[in-house]
């Protein structure tokens, strides 16, 4: 019984091993022509406390006499004259399948020299897409989370008041044409490229549908056609494609920051035996002058400034170790702890063996 108890907790373990690292589709792609869209318009903040753009930013007092002129009110921008107005960007992203009256985020950011817009409020902006076509109207009140409080000799500022957020700010009024309507092909596109990802995407939707309905011509996209017992029911078939979990792959690779030392590495990078040492030589120079002056109530003497240099050199003594032929990266980490290597220790080794071809992966420096 122990033994027979041993075996299923062995493949209880290695099965939770095996599928550790399974991703669902859902994750690792997206179907073509379902991504959100970017907006964009041009709106007034009024409401602010003296803080708004100065005289100097004449475009939101154009903006405020077009505003009015539309309202049936006929003035000049030599009549007007306001420090309560902001002229403001204002964007959002419309993701897909929005509906008419679905509500957005909006973000609102300074276009003038205003001070701060905490406290305004957004009037109605309409935000268009790259077509020029209104999709979705802007309007609330601005929450910036910051305050900028100040007079002629100190300022105190919190986070940044010249932007803020409009939450459920914006309303749908175009909807994006339903891009799974009609189509009894739909491709699948990977978030990375890879050849091996695509084909294993490719085995697991067939072996799913008992039948091939996956086909992939290239390492960035994957063909579906939809069977005929999902026939006018898309929607149930890219649920159940989704939910299907596939191991990806990914190409060996090492990511550097010689700015904060950070280095990142995969788990399939391996290196090639080679030997390392890393050493380290340390030179401080102190200056130190000292004051010469001569004896009392000499009549010959005069008082100089004598420099005094103190110099110490210090260079480390380390190891030299071996790295064995195809280690992996847990081993490549002990073996250079062992050297007692520091972050940025590290960034060098790993560039020297890349240079001298031990390294079996792609070295990116950001």
């Amino acid at each position: 019984m122990k033994l027979i108890a041993s075996i299923l907790l062995l493949v209880v373990v290695l099965s939770v091993t095996t599928s550790a690292h399974a991703i669902r589709i859902k994750d690792l792609a997206s179907f073509e022509g379902v991504r959100d869209n970017q907006l964009m318009g041009y709106g007034l903040v009024v409401g602010l406390s003296g803080s708004g753009d100065s005289d100097q930013a004449k475009i939101q007092i154009q903006s405020v006499v077009n505003m009015l002129e539309r309202m049936g009110i006929t003035t000049s921008m030599n009549d007007i004259k306001v420090k309560n107005v902001a002229a403001v960007m204002v964007t959002a992203t419309l993701p897909p399948f929005a509906k008419q009256g679905n509500r957005l985020d909006v973000l609102v950011s300074s276009l003038g020299d205003a001070k701060s817009i905490a406290g305004g409020t957004l009037l109605m902006a309409p935000l268009r897409g790259a077509d020029n076509q209104v999709y979705a109207v802007a309007q609330g009140s601005i929450l910036t989370n910051s305050f900028a409080f100040g007079g002629q000799g100190a300022t105190a500022q919190k986070n940044h008041p010249t932007a803020g957020r409009v939450p459920n700010g914006a309303l749908v009024e175009r909807e994006l044409p339903n891009t799974l309507t009609g189509k009894s092909v739909l491709s699948l596109n990977l978030n990375v490229a890879d050849f091996t990802t695509a084909s294993r995407i490719v085995a697991a939707v067939n072996d799913k549908f008992k039948s091939a309905v996956a086909v992939s011509n290239d390492p960035g996209s994957v063909a579906l056609t939809i069977p005929a017992g999902y026939a006018n029911r898309a929607v149930e078939f890219v649920a159940a494609l989704e939910r299907l979990e596939v191991t990806p792959d990914m190409l060996a690779r090492v990511v550097l920051n010689e700015r904060t030392g950070t280095v990142v590495m995969g788990d399939n990078v391996r290196m090639s035996t080679v030997a390392v040492t890393h050493g380290s030589l340390s030179l401080v120079i102190k200056e130190t002058p000292l004051v010469s002056q001569p004896a009392p109530l000499s009549k010959t003497g005069e008082t100089k400034v004598v420099p005094r240099t103190d110099l110490k050199v210090v260079e480390d003594s380390r190891r030299l170790l071996v790295l064995q032929e195809g280690v992996s990266i847990g081993d490549v980490v002990r073996a250079l702890n062992m050297l007692g290597v520091t972050p940025r220790d590290l960034i060098s080794i790993l560039q020297a063996a890349k240079a001298a071809g031990a390294l079996q992966a792609e070295l990116t420096i950001i």
